[in-house]
């Protein structure tokens, strides 16, 4: 497996609509959906093939967050989804960012499909910060953080 850095805004764009539109159980909100393909034309983004990507916000010097992350459903389990993490945190790391965050549903609301997201971020060093219930219209908000 390759995780290659995508230059091209439009094409940031392509491969996020693709992953996106394959996961409608954790990117089911159209508006939102659409804001993520959206905003990634403007931000680092690293791929696998069609099949997986991430994109990155940084909101300082010594802070950023996974704007947005998938893996399409057929390929949940192949350490695509740790491969990107692995790059986007190296190339965080390389401009001196220290912390990176990121948000998804809060386990206040019971969803199977987030829970094992959670775990996925877990495991790989991210801590519960707080869930937030005024960010997200209905849905409650975890947000998880890990020191770079």
């Amino acid at each position: 497996m390759s995780v290659i850095e995508i230059g091209d805004p439009d094409e940031r764009s392509r491969i996020c609509a693709v992953v996106l539109r394959d996961l409608p159980g954790w990117f089911g909100i159209e508006e939102a959906t659409s804001a993520y393909i959206r905003d990634v034309a403007e931000l680092p983004t690293f791929a696998v093939d069609d099949d997986a990507f991430i994109a990155l916000k940084t909101h300082n010097a010594r802070a950023a967050e996974v704007y947005v992350m998938g893996v399409r459903r057929e390929r949940h389990g192949e350490g695509l989804g740790t491969a990107l993490l692995d790059a986007g945190e190296a190339y965080l790391r390389d401009r001196g960012v220290e912390y990176l965050q990121v948000k998804t549903l809060g386990p206040s609301r019971p969803d199977a499909g987030y829970e094992r997201t959670r775990g996925f971020y877990e495991a790989r060093g991210f801590v519960p910060l707080e869930e937030l219930h005024d960010l997200w219209d209905a849905n409650p908000c975890l947000l998880l953080v890990k020191s770079l």
